[in-house]
């Protein structure tokens, strides 16, 4: 089910102006709680799909960006355009209202999860930096949700679901045979290990957020997350490159990154998350590495092998799986969302 917030929200739409206010309320209601539940997953799942296509962008446009642009400097221009973007939709929707009553926040949620995600940024770009572009993205993206399925497990005591368990081995298998299919693989171990910390990173974040969804409104959990989360990230004022954003091209790729794959992107994560599972949320994000695979070659012209279709074609398969008549153990935090173990004590 979708987050109180969500309804009470939905509720006051449908009766402000209304002449029969009960009965438009009973009205919402009904659709809230009526909808099938197959119905109601399935669209969660296509939100964070869509997302992770727009992610999936992020690869191609830095690979046209100017000469100079660094990833961590990029990374940070695209963190920081976007939590401005959310936050002029945040204000624009009214959202932003509920910070009046910050006493309602769940304070130590919300920072653990601002850290969370400039944290992933970080582990990330040094990954990157360590075992190269490929190896760094699909490892760090590929271990997030095995990591969401052990927080779901630790959080909830609850195993994600054998839909979940096999999607995400036909995933992780096609994200190997991508890997592989690379040439010029740099196994570095400390590389690896903060590949994996990014992965980690980012499904913490996700476990935090879908709990913050249930309390507070979409916009500002965004917003507030990712405003901190840059903030932390202020020190790569001092010392990064930042020249290729006065050539037009450099302009059009941080427009790019910023607005479309952080704040349209995170919108689309967003509504997924509140709806559907923290681990098959997870999963669903591996439609990354296979939309910037496929952009790849149809759009910088790279080669396709035998190996990267196999690995394209696994990976396929495995999201397929997933969203094809979901199981109920995928819906399952849709339907019951229990106690969080991070707001035993919260103030």
């Amino acid at each position: 089910m979708l987050g109180s917030y969500s309804l009470k929200r939905s509720i006051t739409a449908a009766t402000v102006n209304s002449q029969h206010p009960q009965e438009q309320a009973a009205a919402v209601v009904e659709k809230f709680y009526l909808e099938p539940e197959e119905h109601r997953t399935r669209r969660g799942m296509w939100y964070v799909l869509l997302a992770s296509v727009l992610w999936g962008t992020t690869g191609t446009a830095q690979a046209v960006a100017p000469e100079g642009a660094q990833p961590l400097t990029v990374g940070f221009m695209r963190l920081l355009l976007g939590t401005l973007f959310l936050i002029m939709i945040a204000a624009r929707q009214g959202h932003l209202a509920s910070l009046k009553h910050w006493r309602d926040w769940p304070l130590r949620t919300t920072a653990l999860a601002s850290i969370a995600i400039a944290a992933y940024q970080l582990f990330f770009f040094a990954a990157v930096a360590r075992t190269g572009v490929a190896v760094g993205t699909i490892v760090g993206i590929g271990s997030t949700p095995i990591a969401a399925g052990i927080l779901t497990y630790v959080a909830f005591r609850a195993f994600a679901g054998r839909r979940w368990f096999i999607s995400t081995l036909l995933a992780l298998a096609g994200c190997t045979l991508l890997i592989m299919a690379g040439g010029n693989i740099r196994v570095n171990g400390p590389g690896i290990l903060l590949a994996m910390s990014a992965g980690f990173s980012y499904a913490l974040y996700t476990l935090l957020t879908k709990e913050l969804l249930e309390r507070q409104p979409r916009g500002a959990v965004l917003s507030v997350t990712f405003f901190f989360g840059s903030m932390l990230m202020l020190p790569i004022l001092l010392f990064g490159d930042f020249s290729w954003l006065a050539e037009p091209g450099g302009k059009l790729v941080a427009l790019h990154l910023g607005i479309i794959t952080v704040g349209v992107a995170y919108s689309l994560y967003a509504m997924g998350l509140s709806i559907i599972s923290v681990a098959a949320t997870a999963t669903l994000t591996l439609a990354e590495p296979l939309t910037a695979g496929l952009l790849g070659i149809f759009v910088l012209g790279e080669e396709l092998s035998g190996m990267a279709l196999a690995g394209i074609v696994l990976l396929f398969t495995g999201l397929v799986f997933l969203v094809w008549q979901p199981s109920k153990s995928a819906a399952t935090s849709a339907i019951r969302n229990p106690k969080s173990p991070f707001e035993k004590g919260d103030i």
